[in-house]
């Protein structure tokens, strides 16, 4: 636009091919290609397609998580209670199965305990603000997994595979290929990423991370937005829930053991700031595939647990010093010009 005095003010940023590959998603992408590379060269079985969406299909229950996940952190709070939440609520889905011989309470049972457990958690946040997430979510994990060691002791429950069509919740594939939970996966992956970036709920979310009492000043409602995305990750739980006990058909206590620290590290890994207000879904879901396909290759040469998780730790601190060393080619790149 040409203004009176003859000069031109555009809205739009003059393209830099330095910014394009100093952006986060840019250097994913180089990551997500890089162990793909990686596990080709590992393995001749790599590329097998259908035992790749097999092992896709194992990391599903984590990433379902890991959505919510991106917008518990773009808020600027965190939740450690997905996992025992998962636990809790797969538990109530085999109790109340075992009980009623009906599949279908037993999931409606399961997803009303983990949308409740989230609830539970959002209504403490917002009531007590001045308690924090950490310690609140840490001691309702504890709580959840608690109740479920109450209530199987060193037992499990099961026997879900006896409806034929629950095991297809998990088994079943699209074109013999092409699993259900991905499927679903993708649909949600979609879903919230367009809530993330393109509604007002979204900017209302980014304003929240980047400064709750502005954000506040300004007319957001931020507990009651806090109190929906914990309650809807609760949801998400129990969902991963139902996923879980179709693929395994029992529960155990330890279901869903380490889901949290994994569904943050993803995110975190996609460039979610655990400070609020930086972030996205793009970033996670390309996340969330390269630590998924990365353990996939790294089990294909029998790789020991412990030292897959010390590289992906290794990978994960890397790549949060990106951001500083972003800055400092920035700056050298200002000083020459």
């Amino acid at each position: 636009m040409a203004t009176k005095s003859g000069r031109v003010i555009s809205h739009k940023s003059e393209f830099s091919l330095a910014k394009l590959f100093l952006r986060w998603e840019a250097l994913l992408i180089l990551i997500f290609l890089a162990v793909n590379v990686m596990n080709i060269c590992l393995s001749p079985y790599y590329l097998n397609a259908y035992n790749l969406f097999t092992n896709i299909n194992n990391f599903m229950n984590t990433a379902i998580i890991a959505l919510p996940m991106a917008f518990i952190l773009l808020l600027g709070d965190i939740d450690l209670s997905v996992g025992g939440n998962v636990c809790l609520s797969a538990t109530m889905l085999g109790i109340v199965y075992n009980a009623t011989d009906n599949i279908w309470l037993g999931i409606a049972a399961c997803l009303a305990t983990a949308t409740l457990c989230g609830l539970l958690n959002g209504v403490i946040l917002t009531k007590f603000s001045e308690l924090a997430p950490m310690i609140v979510t840490l001691a309702t994990n504890i709580i959840y997994r608690g109740l479920s060691e109450r209530i199987l002791g060193n037992g499990s429950t099961g026997g879900m595979l006896n409806v034929s069509w629950f095991s297809k919740i998990f088994y079943g594939r699209l074109f013999n290929l092409i699993p259900y939970p991905l499927i679903v996966f993708a649909v949600l992956a979609v879903v919230f990423g367009l809530v993330m970036h393109k509604t007002a709920f979204g900017r209302r979310m980014f304003a929240i991370g980047s400064n709750k009492k502005a954000a506040a000043y300004a007319g957001v409602k931020v507990d009651k937005i806090r109190l929906l995305v914990f309650t809807l990750t609760g949801f998400m739980c129990g969902l991963s829930a139902v996923i879980y006990c179709s693929k395994l058909g029992s529960v155990k206590s330890d279901v869903a053991d380490g889901f949290d620290l994994e569904a943050i590290s993803m995110c975190v890994l996609g460039g979610i700031s655990t400070a609020g207000g930086k972030g996205t879904m793009v970033g996670a879901v390309i996340a969330v595939f390269t630590v998924g396909l990365l353990r996939y290759g790294l089990g294909l040469i029998n790789l020991e647990g412990q030292t897959i998780r010390i590289i992906i730790g290794a990978l994960l601190i890397c790549v949060v010093m990106f951001p500083t060393i972003r800055d400092a080619v920035k700056k050298l790149f200002a000083k020459k010009k």
